[in-house]
């Protein structure tokens, strides 16, 4: 990785700069920070857990009103959750991704206050939320979900099915479905069972009581692997946004990163 990789290279910003919104041509006011430089503050503030005023202003990406004012407007545009979509149709191209089974976790509280809150399960005295996450066979990040911190796994597996956004990148429709679902104990629901093989997934959950299912370790670790890269993220591994949606912005970044660097490994 490079040693500053908030800095966007032409190829991803290709890709990025047709999502944007325009500006409003008779916008009043100075000149608006260029958007790349503003998308370049937001990374720098992605990888350094700081707050938005403390942006270094030598750095040139606008100060971090200006970049936090940019990051409501790209969210609320939708901006990131499409390139996440358009990364994912580009490994589904290129045969980068396992629909043979997604792996789901939900195990990491993060600090901060704010909505979408609550008391964590390992320090009752704190607040917290929690990301859940499905990925496919590969790790490459499908969906995550963030809720409280005391919000119990198995209540979110539907959801993260159903949010797996239409991947296209293949002949045919697009694809959003896996063939099988893998989860430890704490997705152990009977009636989550009978709605996967609705969706014509097979649930693959070790039963509470039971001994773990052979061999299920060994094929989801990529989900523990996937959200260790997502909370090398410093802003993700400690919750400083106290919105949701401009801390899901953040979370979808992220994932889109992710997949960003993974089409590069396959392309090098």
């Amino acid at each position: 990785m490079s040693t500053r990789p908030w800095i966007v290279d032409d190829e991803l910003w290709a890709l990025i700069e047709p999502l944007l919104p325009p500006w409003p041509e008779k916008s009043p006011g100075p000149r608006p920070v260029a958007d790349r430089l503003c998308l370049q503050g937001i990374l720098y503030l992605l990888h350094n857990d700081i707050a938005w005023q403390l942006l270094p202003p030598e750095l040139g990406f606008g100060s971090g009103q200006t970049c936090w004012r940019r990051l409501g407007r790209w969210q609320q545009a939708g901006v990131f959750d499409q390139l996440h979509r358009v990364l994912l149709a580009k490994l589904n191209a290129a045969g980068e991704l396992d629909w043979s089974r997604a792996c789901v976790d939900g195990p990491h509280p993060c600090e901060k206050g704010g909505t979408d809150t609550g008391p964590s399960p390992v320090d009752r005295r704190k607040t917290g939320s929690k990301h859940h996450l499905i990925c496919d066979g590969r790790g490459t990040p499908l969906k995550v979900i963030t809720t409280a911190a005391n919000v119990n796994d198995v209540t979110q597996t539907l959801a993260l099915v159903d949010g797996i956004p239409p991947t296209a990148g293949r002949p045919g429709r697009p694809r959003r479905r896996p063939d099988s679902l893998l989860g430890d104990k704490g997705y152990d629901s009977n009636p989550n069972r009978l709605e996967l093989r609705k969706r014509r997934i097979l649930p693959v959950i070790s039963r509470k009581g039971a001994p773990d299912i052979k061999g299920l370790g060994k094929l989801r670790y990529v989900v523990e692997q996937t959200l260790a890269l997502l909370h090398q993220f410093k802003r993700l591994a400690v919750r400083w946004e106290r919105r949701t949606e401009l801390h899901d912005a953040f979370v979808s970044l992220a994932c889109g990163l992710i997949c960003w660097r993974r089409l590069k490994k396959y392309r090098s």
